[in-house]
């Protein structure tokens, strides 16, 4: 039997799953009194645990660990590595661990035990329950070595005589099994009656008559057997005394009685009155009340039986958690052999009189009980098991627990009366370093008891807080030219870890040349002088790190600003301004604006502008720069102003400094040609029919005061060359054969020639009449001149010689006449021209293109050197102005243009009139200078300048009876470049220099029409007729 229940150790006998993730249980069953290291189960065998990590694929390393009370002595042992459990040195003794209680058979003795599996990923808690099976140790005792039985001497055969039971700690088999008598003699026999609560009684059977006065006393043995193995026993003496006949024994009323008594009951209470009656009389009648031998001793502490009433009171406290129920017989002698026998069961009823309990059991083993955890374990980190119990029962054993106040910490349920308390959030060693708290269990009766546990918990410093700087940007200031080692700031940054981990060091993060900091003390100093004009700010990081592991660290920004000093002059752009304005420009017009600068800052950089040597021409802005006219300007009289600025600033002390400014006057097209050669409209050429093609037959000359490209002429053939007989140099201004003249091409023929400008943006133009004598001679001057004063009827547009030459000579001789005188005229004109250009051939200049336009321009300097002319110039006077012609040239509305009608009549004391001279001494230098600065990149948006306008019409000097041609307003005699002329330009923009070439032309839309002056009827040559065209 014992090597059958040894095998028994290792069968699993159950394995309850109330939780496969948090809580699990096994039971074992072993036998009393084994030795140490017996192998009792294996935990990760028996719940089918696995050692791989179903995550990663790799084997983990699980420990196994027992959850013990502190100063308890363990039964039984785990190991930390395998999960197997043994016995340990201390002896399990089923009778000392289940003591005070009755255990049947099937009443099972047993401790529990907790087992934790770690790390946490893999943590479970395994509840164990041991089942300890009872183990043969103990004999079977009788209550006393001698028994003795009292047997009445008229006892009937077969009649049973009670014998007092014996006991055996050990149960079931274990047990008493088997009653022997010994030696019966046979006059007694045994017999064994069990009781429905499975108890074994003894009884003595009279198997023969009884003689007392044969024979008053019988010694016998009785032996007790368990079902052990081996199996154990014992004997005590049997005395059985035969007495005198008392033939009625006492009955009581109910043999089974059930009570309810409080376990606060006090003493004295009672319990239950018995009552047991005797038909007998007398001696044999009186009845005694004893406890039955079966009762146990601390059953007989509690109560108290009143031998005479049979009243069964408190005599002790009692306590319904020790023994909850008690049963007691009670026998009722009247002095006879064979009592009364009556059962009482005594239930004691709880009262909320126990507190709960509360068993803590560290997880993470304490130190002078204080739990240490790191700030950075894990969210439900298991700290401990709890065990909370109350002996009451029902509502009064109902025990809630809970933390008593708000902590990063909770309970969690995993049976009924166990939780484990784990972390309920992250931790943070910086917000607080130490937990005390009180766990409170509390029950359910009324009023409600409860018990506390304190719980110290500490916490442990990780690196998780990096250095904070006070200020995330710091901004300073120090003046320039300071000296190398000077105070700055003193850097600081805090770190809420402890410890190393909050001991910082300081380091300049790049582009902190100028500076050095200690690495320990944070103090900022410079290393360098600073400039504030070669660097006026820097920025750069500070890193704070501290000795963590790992290491932590954060920046801040630094910015210094370097504050100024007056230790820089204003400085102009050019030591040496020139600008450009247009003449007629209106007084107080903006002509320029002065640039200055001063690397300084603030009140050392506010410049002050003044104008050091000008007689009030000008007027500065002390502050914008801005230069305005005092004076108009006129290029013809002055071309150029040139005084000295000074520019001062307003630092201490000030600094200043000076620089030149020209202002040069440019030209405007507001001049048109004046007309040199031929000397008047009504001179004329004789061109000989001997005279070959190319030969130079007349030459148109003349000039304009204005300069550059507003002084460059071109000559054109616009009327009067519709054979194509004659061609003119646009330049030159020279008319040349283009065939050699016919007998039909013999007579007068009147060449009209527009001599216009090339200025920008519209030309100028004027018309001069040249009248050419085909003839072999010229001897009567007088009817030629009288034909050219006849061609004055016929209009410009049309050639004199379309209505059947009726100017031609009537006869040979008028011709040859005419011819002679021509030719007298023409070598005259001829002679003194040549002696007038002789004389100044010196003074003439080639007139230069410059660029005009609404904005400043700078001169082109290839035009100046390529265009160069040799021409004199003479300025006429404005009565001269009626010898010619000025158009104005006007773009036609419509496709179709009609020839314009109109004649032009001179008077007769205009025939002899010649054109005015040109005073080539008045004629202004050109103030064109290659280098001179471009305002349109200096000033083109700061200070716009008003285009050049010119009044539409020059007034004119006209003396009574002049008659002049005009022309609609829509004429085309005249143009700008939009229509008579080519424009090229050498630039990009608006700035450079252009040129037009005039193509001018003679058709309008409209008849002509005449006006009236001075009181006569003349046809004019069109609204800007002798006038100058703008």
């Amino acid at each position: 039997m014992d090597l059958r229940d040894f095998y028994l150790l290792a069968a699993l006998i159950a394995c309850l799953r109330l939780d496969s993730a948090v809580a699990q249980e096994l039971i074992y069953t072993i036998r009393e009194e084994l030795p140490e290291n017996v192998p009792i189960g294996n935990i990760p065998k028996d719940l089918n645990i696995s050692h791989i990590n179903a995550a990663t694929g790799t084997s983990a390393s699980l420990v196994y660990r027992l959850v013990s009370k502190a100063g308890d002595a363990p039964l039984v042992k785990v190991s930390s590595t395998t999960g197997e459990i043994f016995t340990t040195s201390n002896r399990i003794d089923r009778e000392r661990l289940c003591a005070g209680a009755a255990y049947a058979e099937e009443n099972e003795c047993f401790f529990e035990l907790e087992v934790v599996i770690l790390p946490n990923d893999f943590f479970r808690l395994i509840k164990i329950k041991i089942i300890v099976k009872d183990t043969n140790d103990n004999a079977p005792m009788f209550p006393s070595p001698v028994i003795n039985i009292s047997i009445p001497e008229n006892t009937l055969i077969n009649s049973r005589f009670p014998i007092p039971s014996a006991t055996d700690p050990d149960t079931g088999f274990n047990g008493v099994q088997h009653y022997e008598l010994l030696n019966g003699q046979s006059v007694f026999g045994l017999d064994i009656v069990e009781t429905p609560e499975g108890e074994k009684w003894p009884q003595l059977i009279v198997q023969q008559n009884l003689d007392r006065e044969q024979k008053d006393t019988y010694v016998m043995k009785i032996k007790v057997e368990d079902g052990g193995t081996p199996q154990k026993s014992s004997t005590a003496i049997l005395q059985v005394t035969v007495s005198d006949v008392n033939d009625n024994r006492p009955v009581f009323k109910e043999s089974q009685v059930e009570v309810h008594v409080p376990e606060n009951a006090p003493v004295g209470t009672s319990v239950i009155q018995l009552h047991a009656t005797d038909a007998d009389i007398g001696s044999n009648a009186e009845i005694r009340y004893i406890f039955g031998a079966q009762v146990a001793p601390a059953t007989k502490r509690l109560f108290a039986l009143n031998n005479t009433t049979g009243l069964i009171t408190v005599q002790r406290a009692l306590d319904r958690e020790e023994t909850a129920i008690h049963k007691v017989t009670v026998l009722a002698s009247d002095g006879s052999s064979t009592p009364a026998r009556a059962t009482v069961t005594i239930n004691v009823t709880d009262v909320n009189d126990n507190p709960p309990n509360v068993d803590l059991r560290y997880i993470i083993s304490p130190i002078n009980g204080t739990v240490y955890l790191s700030e950075k374990d894990p969210v439900n980190t298991k700290i401990a098991l709890i065990t909370v119990s109350d002996k009451d029962a029902d509502v009064n054993g109902k025990v809630i627990c809970f933390i008593e106040r708000e902590v990063p910490f909770h309970l969690k349920a995993v049976y009924d009366n166990q939780y484990l308390l784990e972390t309920s959030s992250l931790l943070d060693y910086e917000g607080t370093k130490e937990f005390s708290f009180k766990i409170v269990a509390s029950d359910s009766g009324k009023p409600s008891l409860n018990q506390t546990a304190l719980v110290r918990v500490k916490l442990e410093d990780e690196n998780d807080n990096p250095p904070i700087f006070s200020q995330p940007v710091i901004e300073l200031s120090v003046s320039e030219n300071n000296r190398r080692g000077l105070y700055l700031t003193t850097i600081s940054a805090t770190d809420e870890d402890s410890g190393k981990n909050a001991d910082i060091v300081y380091q300049l993060g790049p582009n902190a040349s100028f500076f050095d900091l200690d690495r320990k003390t944070g103090v900022l100093t410079a290393s360098r002088v600073f400039d504030r004009e070669e660097q006026e700010r820097f920025i750069f990081t500070v890193t704070a790190r501290d000795n963590g592991t790992p290491p932590l660290q954060s920046q801040a920004a630094v910015i210094v600003t370097v504050l100024d000093e007056n230790d820089n002059s204003p400085k102009f752009t050019h030591n040496h301004f020139q600008f450009f304005v247009s003449e007629n420009l209106p007084k107080y017009s903006t002509v320029g604006v002065i640039t200055v600068t001063d690397a300084d800052a603030g009140e050392n950089k506010a410049v002050t502008l003044s104008i050091l040597n000008d007689n009030e021409n000008f007027v500065l802005d002390p502050y914008s720069g801005v230069i305005k006219s005092n004076v108009s300007f006129d290029r013809e009289q002055q071309s150029s102003y040139t005084f000295d600025v000074k520019a001062i600033d307003g630092g201490q002390p000030p600094r200043s400094s000076t620089a030149k400014v020209t202002i040069n006057v440019m030209d405007v097209n507001d001049n048109s040609p004046v007309v040199i050669y031929p000397p008047s409209n009504t001179s004329f050429k004789l061109v000989p029919l001997s005279a070959i093609p190319g030969s130079v037959v007349a030459e148109v000359f003349a000039v304009d005061i204005d300069t550059g490209m507003n002084a460059e002429l071109k000559y054109t053939i616009v009327s009067g060359n519709n054979k194509g007989l004659f061609r003119i140099d646009p330049v030159t201004g020279n008319i040349t054969l283009e065939e050699k003249p016919t007998l039909t091409d013999v007579g007068l023929h009147r060449l009209v020639v527009n001599i216009s400008d090339l200025g920008y943006p519209k030309s100028l133009h004027t018309l001069v009449l040249v009248f050419l004598y085909v003839n072999d001679t010229a001897g009567n001057a007088s009817y030629i001149y009288d034909l050219i004063r006849r061609t004055m009827e016929t209009p410009l547009d049309r050639n004199i010689g379309d209505s059947s030459q009726p100017y031609q000579n009537e006869d040979y001789l008028t011709i040859m006449i005419a011819i002679v005188a021509g030719a007298m005229v023409v070598i005259v004109v001829i002679f003194v021209t040549v002696l007038v250009r002789c004389r100044h051939a010196s003074r003439f200049k080639a007139a230069q293109r410059s660029k005009q336009g609404a904005e400043w321009m700078s001169p082109n300097q290839e035009n100046k050197q390529n265009k160069k002319k040799k021409r004199k110039k003479r300025k006429s006077p404005k009565s001269s102005l009626l010898n010619f012609v000025t158009i104005e040239e006007s773009k036609p509305e419509d496709a179709v243009h009609e020839p314009i009608n109109g004649t032009i009549s001179l008077p007769a004391e205009l025939e002899e009139q010649s054109i005015g001279r040109f005073d080539w001494g008045t004629a202004p230098p050109t103030t064109f200078k290659p280098n001179s600065p471009d305002l349109a990149k200096h000033y083109k948006s700061a200070s716009p300048q008003s285009a050049f306008h010119l009044k539409p019409d020059t007034p004119v000097s006209v003396k009574k009876h002049h008659v002049i041609q005009e022309l609609p307003l829509d004429n085309t005699f005249v143009g700008g470049c939009d229509t008579l002329s080519k424009r090229s330009s050498t630039s990009s923009d608006h700035f450079s220099a252009s040129e037009c070439s005039s193509q001018g032309g003679f058709k309008t839309k409209g008849p002509l029409h005449t006006r009236q002056t001075g009181g006569q009827s003349s046809h004019g040559l069109g609204n800007s007729a002798l006038s100058s065209a703008v």
